[in-house]
């Protein structure tokens, strides 16, 4: 019976050890399963519905904003009074006059051209010319058609004063004023005092 003992020792010593190891490794390798499982647990119930609530909202108020401004959409890119009420008022923002009536100036005067004036001047024996064209400017009522009415006795007028200025008269300084002067008078006296207020000599050549 001595003899068997150490053998009973050493077999019943190998399974114990074999134990041992088993259990040491045994939380390594729950470990290195569960951990996948988790991993994909976590993202497929936790991580991906917060990406997808938060990539919903950015959406939405982005969405909201768009919306916000509709100024940049062609149907609310102009203003309405610059789109369906441009009759008159383009009129008044660009300065033109409706067709058919005269411009009025900056000053609020209104200005009626007179056809081209042209003369013999005085002492040349006809080799000489005077061309002239002029405008009148006035504010008082019913101006544009007095001079319309009036406007061959007008061009009569500014003839028999171009005509009687030699070379000299209308080489002196100031030639240009005396002359306007001149022409204001005789209009005057035709039309009525103060009905033309200011001639522009918009064409004055000497051939």
């Amino acid at each position: 019976m001595a003899d068997n003992k150490p053998e009973t020792d050493a077999g019943a010593s190998v399974p114990t050890a074999k134990q041992g190891g088993i259990g040491a490794w045994l939380p390594l390798i729950v470990t290195v399963v569960t951990m996948p499982a988790m991993a994909y647990a976590m993202t497929s119930f936790v991580l991906l519905p917060k990406m997808k609530a938060e990539l919903a909202s950015v959406t939405s108020s982005s969405t909201t904003t768009g919306h916000a401004a509709p100024a940049a959409s062609p149907e609310h890119g102009q203003p309405a009074a610059a789109t369906s009420h441009g009759g008159s008022g383009h009129e008044k923002s660009t300065g033109k006059e409706p067709a058919g009536h005269a411009p009025t100036s900056a000053s609020g005067k209104k200005t009626v051209p007179l056809d081209k004036v042209l003369v013999n001047v005085a002492g040349s024996m006809g080799s000489r010319y005077l061309m002239a064209s002029m405008s009148l400017a006035s504010s008082t009522p019913d101006f544009e058609s007095k001079i319309k009415d009036h406007q061959p006795q007008l061009i009569d007028l500014a003839a028999g004063i171009l005509s009687s200025k030699t070379v000299a008269d209308l080489e002196k300084p100031g030639a240009r004023n005396i002359i306007r002067s001149e022409l204001l008078t005789v209009f005057n006296n035709a039309l009525g005092a103060g009905t033309v207020q200011e001639i522009y000599l918009t064409e004055f050549a000497v051939q």
